[in-house]
């Protein structure tokens, strides 16, 4: 008998009075987690009892010890695939860029904001946007020191009737645009499920090598005299600094059978030039959300006083 079974069969008995449990259904559903989602056994078995306790409309102890997920600020979250529980407004809704996903944007409550995702296989009810939701049964991920939440086919989505004051926890920074780092220009990016790692020669460093999708992005330096300041532009905010689309950068490597002249036409345009950027602070990156041209050079003290007050 495997361990997983025998906790199938200690939940059964826990709700022998409450549900008509199957052993074998209790048992698939702890081996989802354990071997899909790679969730340890004890959170596993945490979730599919607290499944089981609002299907049976009970409180968190009233099997004797239960207890929900972490409660985590979406802002405050540093460790990779812990599961979460959280009541979050949708801040923003962005296209998907793979067919498998279903959505992907933005949540935000009292700490700040985080990525969310949410994939088709997952037959989940869709986020409206401003909505306030309870989610429990969320994932964390991280990439590149960057951390997200994923949702997955064991999340309950319910929508409550209050409102959210969401928290800002954007970095605001200033200065010259002094480099483009390599990586940036006319990139590909893997295009497996709940992967967007830009493809080196053509190989992911997790799913080998693949055909790869199209992307925009700047990753620069901006320096306010003082100190230097790493910002990561995506493709939205690419298209908008250079003036330049993705169908246009295609074509432009296509004509030069080279995707490098993609970015140096951008260092062309923006090198040299000063800018305010502001957006949340994922490790050493500022993700560009909203940014302006300045048109004199910045007071570099000035600057510092800013962002200390930040």
């Amino acid at each position: 008998m495997t361990d997983l079974h025998t906790h199938a069969e200690d939940i059964v008995a826990q709700f022998s009075d409450h549900l008509d449990l199957d052993v074998d259904d209790v048992e698939e559903r702890l081996d989802n987690l354990v071997n899909e989602y790679r969730v340890p056994v004890d959170e596993a078995r945490r979730s599919v009892v607290n499944s089981y306790l609002d299907e049976a409309d009970l409180d968190r102890d009233a099997l004797g010890g239960g207890g929900g997920n972490a409660a985590v600020g979406l802002a405050e979250i540093d460790e990779d695939e812990q599961w979460i529980d959280v009541t979050a407004k949708v801040v923003e809704l962005w296209e998907a860029r793979s067919d498998s996903v279903a959505q992907v944007g933005l949540l935000g409550d009292e700490t700040g904001t985080t990525k969310f995702v949410a994939f088709e296989t997952s037959d989940l009810p869709e986020l409206a946007d401003g909505a306030v939701y309870r989610l429990e049964n969320l994932v964390t991920d991280e990439y590149q020191g960057n951390f997200s939440v994923k949702l997955n086919r064991t999340t309950t989505i319910t929508e409550v009737d209050e409102e959210i004051e969401v928290g800002d926890d954007a970095e605001t920074v200033e200065g010259a645009l002094v480099d483009i780092q390599s990586g940036s220009g006319l990139i590909k990016r893997c295009p497996e499920d709940d992967c967007t790692r830009v493809l080196q020669n053509g190989r992911c460093s997790e799913h080998g090598d693949v055909e790869g999708e199209f992307d925009l992005r700047i990753k620069g330096v901006l320096d306010d005299g003082d100190a230097v300041h790493e910002v990561i532009f995506d493709r939205e905010a690419t298209e908008a600094l250079t003036g330049m689309t993705l169908d246009e950068a295609k074509d432009m490597a296509m004509d030069a059978l080279d995707t490098t002249v993609v970015a140096e036409e951008m260092r062309a345009d923006t090198l040299g030039r000063y800018y305010r950027v502001s957006g949340p602070q994922f490790g050493r990156y500022v993700l560009v959300d909203d940014f302006e041209r300045l048109s004199d050079p910045i007071d570099a003290e000035a600057a510092l006083i800013e962002a200390r007050s930040i």
